[in-house]
């Protein structure tokens, strides 16, 4: 009885020894400084190493990623930033992550119209991603998106109709005519 209150008491505590850990590294400034600057080093390193802007010489990279990477963190405005857009691409690849799942078990993947149509919501879940993330951080468009959304998605439903109706007319191999009846020619 002591040993499940004990026990209890120690995962009320904010998830047990992993949420101690993890509370700790927040307070270091794991998740606001040093996996930032990592992405950013990283990110940086690849680009400039894959461009062969200098040649082979890798120094030159690792130095340009270390203060491209330093700094962006000099402002509190990245450590804010993948704290916002972070979280919802999370939740973002949950939903696509369902969405697969459940057209997998019940629709043929082999159609292409079933592709085009989980693009086509993948594509509504990155904007709606970035719409948030840029509202929650003051890069909101006023009231502009919010007067003007009917019209922007009506506007892409009549592309995507012209689209469709271009791509359903395209040239088709024209098969020679032959009659039904046997002998005629």
């Amino acid at each position: 009885m002591i040993g499940d209150f004990i026990s209890l008491a120690w995962y009320s505590s904010g998830g047990g020894a992993i949420g101690d850990l993890l509370s700790q590294w927040e307070q270091l400034g794991f998740f606001s400084y040093l996996l930032p600057f990592l992405l950013i080093f990283a990110l940086i390193f690849g680009i400039l190493t894959q461009v062969k802007l200098f040649k082979e010489n890798k120094a030159i990279n690792a130095i340009i990623a270390l203060v491209v990477g330093l700094m962006a963190l000099q402002f509190d405005f990245v450590p804010r930033f993948f704290s916002e857009i972070f979280p919802r691409v999370g939740i973002g690849l949950a939903i696509i992550l369902v969405i697969l799942i459940l057209a997998g078990l019940f629709i043929d993947p082999d159609k292409p119209g079933i592709m085009y149509t989980l693009l086509g919501v993948g594509v509504v879940i990155v904007a709606i991603v970035l719409i948030k993330t840029a509202g929650a951080l003051g890069w909101s468009t006023g009231t502009w998106w919010q007067e003007s959304w009917p019209t922007i998605i009506g506007i892409i439903l009549f592309l995507v109709i012209i689209a469709v109706i271009v791509g359903a007319s395209s040239k088709k191999e024209i098969k020679p005519y032959h009659p039904f009846w046997p002998g005629k020619s």
